[in-house]
C-alpha cells in the first residue's frame, strides 16, 4: 500500500515507518522537525531511515539511501498549499497522522502553537484524506483526553468531556473533526489513544529520558505530587504493533449504534476510537526504582507539587484493541526499560 506518515522523525512515527517497509509498503513521510527538542535526536531517527541531514531542504523528496520504498519530505502541517498538493501528487491508501505539538505543559506557556499544528494542521489532513478518497485515515489521540474522569482503567465508552490541558483539548478537539468528515463524507477513520509511550529513540521531554540522563549524570531527578502517581507505560514496539494492525482493519457503518445512549468509541458513520495501553499503571516511585535498578545507581530525588495540567494517573482498557486485533500491549515494563537504558548509554556515550 501506498501510506503517508506524518510526524515521521518523531518518536512513534519513525518506529512505525521501519515497521511499514519491513511489510513492503511504499512510504512517504512528512515532518517540519521543529525545536521542541533537540532536533538532534529527530535527524538521527531520519538517519536510521536512510534519509541524510545534508540532502534536507524544505518542500524537497528525498528518496532513502537505505530503502527506496521510503521517501522524505520537509513541510509544515499548516502550510495548506503543500499539503495540498502531497495528496495530488501521490495517491495514498492510508494516512497515519502522527505530526503534532506534544507536550503537557508546553501547552500551558505556549498554546498557540498548538492551536496552529494540532487544528490548523489536522484540517488540512482531513481535507487532504477527503479530497483523494484515502481508504483509511488513522491519527494520533492521547490518553490525556481522560483529563478529570476518575473511573478507571479508562475506556472509550468513558467521557472525555473535561480536559485539563490546552494539549488534551486539541486531541479531543481532532476526535470531534475526524468523526465530523468521517461522517459528511464516509471518511474511515480510526483515532488512537496512546498510553505514555516509553522506548529507545524516546522523546527527552518524557520521564524516561529525563531520569535516565539526570541519575547517568549524577544530577538529582524531579518527582512531582511526591511521587503519588501511576502510569500506564506503554513500550514503543507494542505502540507500533497496535499501529500496524489497526491500519489493516478499516471501520465500516455501525448501524447498531444508538442514539439514545450513544457509545462515543464508534458511530453510524465509519469511525472508531481505540486505546493502546499496557493495562499496568505502575506507581511512580516504583518505576524510578526499576530506572535505578537497570542502571545500578540511586537517583537523588527532589519532591515537588503537582504540576499544573497533570493527572494523578492513566490505566488504560486496551480489550477493543484486543478484540478487533487479537493484540494486547503486554511489554514488561523492566524488559522496556532495559532496552531503553542500554540505547540511551550507546547514544550518548555515557
Amino acid at each position: 500500500m501506498r501510506i503517508l506518515v506524518t510526524g515521521a522523525a518523531g518518536f512513534i512515527g519513525a518506529s512505525v515507518i521501519h515497521k511499514f517497509l519491513s511489510q513492503g509498503h511504499v512510504i512517504v513521510g512528512i515532518d517540519n522537525i521543529n525545536d521542541y527538542y533537540e532536533p538532534l535526536l529527530k535527524y538521527g531517527r531520519l538517519k536510521e531511515l536512510g534519509i541524510p541531514e545534508k540532502d534536507m531542504c524544505w518542500h524537497k523528496e528525498i528518496v532513502s539511501t537505505i530503502n527506496p520504498d521510503f521517501s522524505f519530505i520537509r513541510v509544515n502541517l499548516e502550510d495548506e498549499t503543500e499539503i495540498m498538493k502531497l495528496f495530488a501528487e501521490k495517491d495514498f491508501d492510508i494516512v497515519v497522522h502522527l505530526g503534532a505539538q506534544a507536550g503537557v505543559r508546553y501547552s500551558i506557556s505556549n498554546p498557540r502553537v498548538y492551536i496552529s499544528s494540532n487544528i490548523n494542521g489536522f484540517i488540512n489532513i482531513l481535507e487532504g484524506c477527503r479530497q483523494s478518497k484515502v481508504k483509511h485515515l488513522l491519527f494520533a489521540s492521547s490518553s490525556s483526553v481522560y483529563g478529570l474522569n476518575g473511573k478507571v482503567p479508562f475506556s472509550e465508552q468513558d467521557s472525555i468531556a473535561h480536559p485539563v490541558s490546552l494539549y488534551a483539548a486539541t486531541k479531543k478537539s481532532n476526535e470531534l473533526m475526524a468523526h465530523s468528515y468521517s461522517h459528511l463524507f464516509n471518511l474511515p477513520v480510526t483515532g488512537l489513544r496512546f498510553f505514555t509511550v516509553y522506548g529507545p529513540w524516546g522523546r527527552p521531554d518524557m520521564s524516561p529520558f529525563l531520569f535516565m540522563n539526570a541519575i547517568l549524570r549524577d544530577q538529582p531527578i524531579k518527582v512531582f505530587n511526591n511521587g503519588e502517581m501511576w502510569r500506564d507505560f506503554t513500550y514503543i514496539d507494542d505502540i507500533v504493533e497496535g499501529i500496524s494492525r489497526i491500519a489493516e482493519i478499516i471501520p465500516e457503518r455501525n448501524n447498531d449504534w444508538n442514539s439514545q445512549t450513544p457509545d462515543p468509541s464508534f458511530s453510524p458513520a465509519p469511525y472508531r476510537i481505540y486505546n493502546i495501553g499496557n493495562q499496568h499503571p505502575i506507581k511512580l516511585m516504583d518505576y524510578i526504582q526499576c530506572i535505578e535498578n537497570t542502571i545500578g545507581r540511586e537517583a537523588a530525588k527532589e519532591y515537588l507539587p503537582m504540576q499544573p495540567g497533570d493527572v494523578i494517573c492513566t490505566y488504560a482498557d486496551s480489550s477493543a484493541l484486543a478484540a478487533a486485533t487479537g493484540f494486547t500491549p503486554s511489554t514488561p515494563l523492566e524488559d522496556g526499560i532495559r532496552k531503553t537504558v542500554d540505547w540511551f548509554r550507546e547514544y550518548y556515550k555515557l
